[in-house]
């Protein structure tokens, strides 16, 4: 089961999730107005809570995820459910999504790497991810699984995903290029505007 909740009521931008499965128990609280300086992030993945970090940090939100899960299987459903619970929260502390930029995007290099992402918060799913990874596992997560993270993200949130790195030769720098020019894209998407920005009128 899953449990959600905001605080636009209040005129801060929040979302907290606690999903619970058969295989998971992952908690998250979500601020999009925060610092950047609260991030705490135990997934039991150690790149994943490495990549979340970075990702919260360079988007300047406050984030908290604790997950415990099945990681004696594999890494498939934490990453996964991580992914669901972070897109739950992220559409709960947008709300209608009326009055916000809209649209972000980035490139942004981690030494040789360099990844370019862009976003689309219309409530419209889509993904496209390209990540271009060689070896299997990165650390603890396994390669498919990075890439299904950000599918599940945007397709959960939901929102439009582009993802490409352009560059690289070391795996990690293109996964962490990769979360961090996703976390500056959404960064300038998630702004506040004096109006609505959408021909059709309505952001679903």
């Amino acid at each position: 089961m899953s449990a959600s909740t905001n605080s636009m009521a209040t005129g801060r931008r929040t979302g907290c999730v606690h999903r619970t499965t058969r295989e998971t128990d992952v908690r998250v609280e979500l601020s999009l107005d925060g610092s950047g300086d609260r991030i705490s992030i135990e997934t039991g993945i150690g790149m994943l809570d490495h990549l979340l970090t970075a990702f919260a940090a360079h988007a300047r939100f406050d984030l908290r995820i604790v997950a415990e899960g099945d990681l004696v299987v594999d890494d498939h459903h934490v990453a996964e459910d991580c992914a669901i619970a972070l897109a739950r929260a992220l559409a709960a502390a947008l709300g209608d999504r009326d009055r916000i930029v809209r649209f972000g995007w980035a490139m942004i290099p981690l030494d040789e790497s360099l990844s370019r992402v862009a976003v689309d918060l219309v409530s419209r799913p889509s993904a496209t991810i390209d990540l271009g990874l060689v070896r299997p596992m990165v650390g603890e997560l396994a390669s498919e699984n990075a890439v299904h993270f950000l599918e599940t993200l945007a397709l959960t949130a939901p929102f439009t995903l582009h993802v490409k790195v352009l560059e690289g030769r070391n795996d990690h720098h293109r996964l962490e290029s990769a979360f961090k020019s996703l976390a500056v894209a959404i960064r300038d998407a998630v702004r506040s505007t004096d109006r609505s920005i959408s021909t059709k009128g309505t952001m679903k």
